[in-house]
């Protein structure tokens, strides 16, 4: 009996849409990344890309816990001297709202040539409409909530 092994024409790619109206970031983020690295599947393997497309929408709305709304800095280097740039996580959501998931998720996954062409299967929407029904994404659910119990002294 010979173990299959997953080549490239064999890899099936689905694609999903997460709402993050209210969603954690967190959670949201390391959903996604398991979705996009294909950890999900029976046939997840470390050194090739098996995983699915993402869709997220309302970006604008998603949640961050504690005081990271006024205290969660965004960092940007430039390339020149003196060229690193911070930016607030209310003035990036104002901004660009994409943004915050887009980083969050790509954090996650691993930082090589696969990495990059996992991130690629990636769309982020600020708003509640996307351009890819022809795709027909299944809809996909994040638990909204945390039901952590209360900090024992």
């Amino acid at each position: 009996m010979s173990t299959v092994f997953p080549s490239k024409p064999g890899i099936e790619r689905k694609w999903h849409v997460i709402d993050a109206n209210d969603v954690i970031l967190g959670k949201l983020a390391s959903h996604a990344a398991k979705l996009l690295m294909g950890k999900h599947k029976p046939i997840w393997t470390p050194f090739l890309d098996t995983g699915d497309h993402v869709i997220v929408l309302n970006a604008a709305k998603v949640k961050l816990t504690g005081k990271k709304d006024t205290q969660k800095v965004y960092r940007h280097f430039t390339g020149y001297p003196g060229g690193l740039i911070e930016t607030g996580a209310q003035k990036v959501r104002a901004v660009r709202p994409t943004r915050m998931i887009e980083e969050a998720i790509s954090g996650m996954l691993p930082k090589t040539k696969l990495g990059k062409q996992m991130y690629r299967k990636l769309k982020v929407y600020a708003g509640d409409k996307h351009p890819h029904e022809a795709q027909r994404p299944e809809p996909l659910v994040v638990r909204r909530s945390v039901n952590a119990p209360a900090a024992v002294n």
